[in-house]
């Protein structure tokens, strides 16, 4: 009997932080836990950058300043 195994993506977004003269950005996490355990933490973004997690804004997010790699990578 073979079983299919179904796997789903979770994103979550989270805010990078300005630096010099990079603006802050909103970034895409991928997760495998449940979100509210990674709420303010920093993880790794799906572009490769640091970004503290908010489990209070949706990915994808509805805002101009919005990683366009995340966007590409989470698509």
């Amino acid at each position: 009997m073979t079983t299919a195994l179904v796997r789903s993506t979770t994103f979550v977004a989270a805010r990078s932080r300005a630096h010099g003269p990079t603006a802050a950005l909103w970034h895409a996490v991928e997760v495998h836990r449940d979100p509210s355990e990674v709420d303010g933490a920093c993880e790794l973004t799906l572009c490769g950058s640091l970004a503290r997690v908010s489990v209070d804004q949706a990915w994808p997010v509805a805002e101009r300043d919005v990683c366009v790699s995340c966007v590409v990578l989470a698509g």
